[in-house]
């Protein structure tokens, strides 16, 4: 099995060499896909040995399928420039590459590390994420945001860690939500939902719990409590901004 490792980016100075230091051993190829960072991410990037191209972004998906499409070997290791590999899923993938298995695709669990602290519950761990697959049998999907991999074969599950380094901060973490509300919004309005005052308020509140109490958010602390009030701060917005959409389109 060879691999290249793709990764897309946008202004990931802070992140990207971590990434790709942690895939030196593994990839036999490595790709990063920009789409205009004004930073030093690609110097980073083909410092370290990896190819560097510039591709117009569109979405998520679209961003990771042309990545793939620029890959010299079937097997792709997909990453996004602020997780990297741990020490055991290196041995793990090692593992995978001499051996061999029926599998088109395999998966591993993310482990976050937010505001000082690994998270180990409140629905973000083990978030199993498939992204070493045969790129023949796998492509990813979805138009706005949340893309995913649709995989026509069995997977395998490795069990050491996808690292992610998110959000550094309150201010980082609320820009990031900025964005991806916006996207939510508007991939619920081009799925023809609506919303209304139970929409806005009961999502926001079942968030909170689910995240909380459910998913055991209050066993990791502060930080815990902090992404339950996030989790039910996300779906207000998400579904405001689509009521505003629904205005605008009155």
């Amino acid at each position: 099995m060879k691999i290249s490792a793709t990764v897309i980016t946008l202004n990931e100075q802070r992140h990207i060499r971590q990434c790709l230091e942690s895939l030196q051993g593994i990839a036999d190829e490595m790709i990063v896909v920009d789409s205009g960072s004004q930073d030093a991410t690609l110097k980073i990037a083909a410092e370290l040995g990896a190819k560097t191209f510039v591709h117009e972004w569109t979405n998520y998906a679209d961003q990771k399928n042309f990545a793939s499409s620029l890959a010299q070997h079937e097997w792709i290791l997909s990453l996004d420039a602020d997780e990297c590999l741990s020490s055991s899923l290196r041995q793990d993938i090692l593992q995978a590459k001499k051996a061999t298995s029926q599998a088109v695709a395999f998966e591993f669990p993310r482990k976050a590390f937010y505001l000082g602290r690994w998270i180990e519950h409140s629905g973000w761990y083990p978030d199993h994420k498939e992204r070493l697959f045969l790129k023949s049998k796998a492509r990813w999907v979805g138009r706005f945001v949340h893309e995913s991999l649709h995989i026509d074969g069995p997977v395998v599950r490795l069990p050491g860690d996808l690292l992610h380094y998110s959000c550094e901060s309150i201010s980082e973490h609320l820009r990031t939500l900025d964005r991806y509300t916006t996207l939510a919004a508007e991939d619920l309005w081009h799925r023809q939902k609506r919303s209304g005052w139970t929409d806005l308020l009961g999502s926001a509140f079942a968030a909170f719990v689910k995240t909380y109490w459910l998913k055991q958010g209050f066993r990791d602390g502060m930080q815990g409590f902090v992404i339950a009030c996030f989790a039910g701060y996300y779906n207000f917005v998400k579904h405001a901004k689509l009521w505003e959409i629904q205005q605008r389109n009155r």
